[in-house]
């Protein structure tokens, strides 16, 4: 096992101490997703999930990668304490309907009919 600092561990425990977080991991391991997607399902504001999505990605967690307009989130656990959390968020949230409502809301969540897509911006000259 990889010798890490306490201070890895202690963004990773202080990023997953959040039912938002914790409900955004889940949903990225069904597939990458936009902030506006990621409001979508969980029904707050983007500048919140934005201050999510900045905590997760400090700890290690997840990644992001432009794509067009648009910034992608996806898991990419940085160290060991990021992969075995992810490894048992399955187990330990499988019982609960929140997580299985999101994922089916995850497929539901259009990009194109959520967030101001190009189309939008020059329909309405902005």
């Amino acid at each position: 096992m990889e010798n890490l600092s306490f201070n890895e561990l202690d963004k990773i425990v202080k990023a997953s101490a959040d039912a938002n977080r914790i409900r955004i991991l889940n949903m990225l391991q069904e597939k990458k997703m936009c902030v506006c997607e990621i409001a979508f399902v969980l029904g707050i504001a983007q500048p919140s999930v934005s201050r999510h999505l900045k905590k997760l990605k400090s700890a290690g967690f997840i990644e992001s990668e432009s794509e067009g307009l648009w910034t992608n989130y996806y898991l990419c656990p940085r160290n060991s304490y990021a992969k075995n959390f992810i490894k048992n968020l399955d187990s330990w949230v499988t019982s609960d309907g929140v997580f299985a409502q999101d994922k089916k809301k995850v497929n539901k969540a259009d990009r194109d009919k959520l967030c101001c897509a190009p189309a939008t911006l020059k329909k309405n000259n902005l």
